[in-house]
Order: structure tokens, then sequence, then C-alpha cells
């Protein structure tokens, strides 16, 4: 099984690509939020030639929207960003906190809680109706 953590920005994500088992498959990259970025995203994860993957990141609002869209077809996990700070203060004393490390520990998070519900695209239509909503009435 492969798991892929992404650390969502605004201009760029950072990903880390590891196997179930802990092996390092990609370290930590950055793709751009766009087409061409999600492209790269997804040659490197079937690069790696494995038939199970689980993709996880971070809620961060309308920044993970684009990301969200194009990875459906994969089972996708939305972490509470709160989830993924305590699990990274537990691992390490270090007050380490760079957009790699948290693409790592998305990744790691992902590992060590396999049984998570996956997003789906009922999901999805949800957040576009919100926000949809919300351009409606500004």
């Amino acid at each position: 099984m492969i798991l892929v953590g992404i650390d969502i920005a605004k201009d760029k994500h950072e990903c880390f690509i590891r196997t179930l088992e802990g092996s390092v498959l990609h370290k930590p990259f950055s793709i751009a939020n766009n087409i061409e970025g999600f492209e790269e995203l997804y040659s490197k994860i079937h690069s790696c030639a494995d038939n199970e993957i689980k993709v996880e990141l971070e809620a961060t609002g309308h920044y993970s929207y684009n990301i969200l869209g194009f990875l459906l077809s994969k089972p996708t996990f939305v972490l509470n960003p709160l989830q993924t700070n305590q699990f990274r203060k537990s691992l390490t004393l270090r007050k380490t906190k760079t957009d790699k490390v948290d693409a790592k520990t998305i990744a790691n998070l992902l590992a060590s809680n396999l049984d998570l519900t996956p997003y789906t695209h009922a999901a999805f239509q949800n957040e576009e109706l919100k926000s949809l909503t919300r351009q409606k009435f500004r």
C-alpha cells in the first residue's frame, strides 16, 4: 500500500510518498496548486506501481478544493489540522514545523490510523454548495 501525505498551501503543496511498511518512495517534494502540479503528483504516485493508494491532507479551507476534486477517484482522507499538530508533537520534542515535515507527518498519521472515513464525492459537492451559498450572501 502506498501512502501519500499532502500539506496544503495557497500556491504550492508539499507531498511525501511512503509505503505502509515505512519505506520512503519519494522524499518531500513541491507541486503547484494547478492541474500541471496535480498531474505531476499523479505520475509520481503511479511510478511507484502499487495497486492500493491512500492520500491524506489537511482541511485548510478553499486552498484544498482543487486538489480534492482531482483526487476524488482515489481514497482520500481529510484531517483536521489540530490532529496533525498533536500527532507531530507526540513524535518529537523539537519544535520543527515546516511544510515538508508536515507532509511527512500527515503520511505517518495515515499509516498509524488506517480506519479513517474517506472523503466522498457528496462531501465535495457539499463544499461547493457552501461556497456558492456564501458567495450569494455576499
